[in-house]
């Protein structure tokens, strides 16, 4: 039920392709709880995405297409965002993830260098340039909110996540650190989510994904977080009801990141 928490608020969203994208479901929240939003992704994206019918749900909201690996075109669409809404830009959410490696079927021990940089620019790098972009213009108001889309591959070992979980490491690594100072200029708070295995367009595409899947629904207490509970966890976090919370890496999984095991994981070994 909306409860307005977000009346108000400007924001811009990140990574929306199609209606099982998490920003996608982002997006419709914050617009439920009174929030203005420019929507964004890749040219390419756009062009493959329904976004244009998000948009219509999001009360017309802008589309402004950016390679977030060109500051150009970051900086236009920031400037443009401030424009269209008259002033600063409360929050952001870094919903972007590529992996060449895994894409083209290259195993973590033989993969290609080249198509590795790529991925870590797209999917961790880019936050920075997201962020400085915004330090650079100014562009986020006193107690804004940016939150990037994490998992726990960044910390343990998922065979098949390949490349994608050194990504995943980095974009927290830039969160905290760019946090920091953010935090200290003008009290912009920086968190990542470390969302369940989210049956995504793109998160659908990594090898075993149903493996994924089905084993942390049977190691999570509360089992998994589907998207649509992790857009109301990034519309808490763009509130100011979490003023102070920043520099974190958050887990939105049910306790599977801390759970050891569970009985039902035991009954199955048990069982053969």
């Amino acid at each position: 039920m909306p409860t307005s928490l977000l009346k108000g608020k400007k924001g811009i969203i990140f990574g929306a392709l199609d209606e099982r994208s998490i920003a996608w479901k982002t997006a419709l929240r914050c617009h439920e709880e009174g929030a203005q939003l420019v929507l964004t992704n890749a040219p390419v994206a756009l062009r493959m995405g329904e976004i244009n019918k998000l948009s219509a749900l999001c009360g017309n909201a802008p589309v402004i297409g950016a390679d977030v690996t060109n500051m150009d075109d970051l900086k236009n669409l920031f400037e443009q965002a401030m424009t269209h809404f008259g002033g600063k830009v409360d929050f952001v959410l870094h919903s972007i993830g590529m992996s060449l490696n895994v894409r083209k079927g290259k195993h973590y021990t033989e993969m290609n260098y080249d198509w590795n940089a790529k991925t870590l620019d797209i999917s961790a790098m880019s936050l920075h340039r997201v962020l400085r972009t915004a330090w650079d213009l100014d562009a986020i108001s006193e107690w804004g909110s940016v939150v990037a889309l994490s998992y726990i591959a960044a910390q343990r070992v998922f065979p098949d996540y390949n490349e994608m979980a050194d990504a995943k490491a980095l974009l927290e690594s830039v969160t905290r650190s760019f946090g920091y100072h953010y935090g200290v200029k003008r009290k912009v708070r920086v968190n990542t989510i470390s969302q369940s295995p989210t049956p995504t367009t793109a998160g659908s595409g990594v090898k075993g994904f149903d493996g994924f899947l089905h084993y942390a629904e049977s190691m999570s207490p509360l089992g998994n977080a589907g998207s649509g509970d992790c857009a109301n966890y990034c519309v808490t976090l763009f509130s100011d009801m979490t003023r102070y919370v920043t520099m974190q890496n958050l887990f939105h999984d049910g306790g599977f990141s801390f759970t050891g095991v569970t009985q039902q994981v035991i009954d199955k070994m048990g069982n053969g």
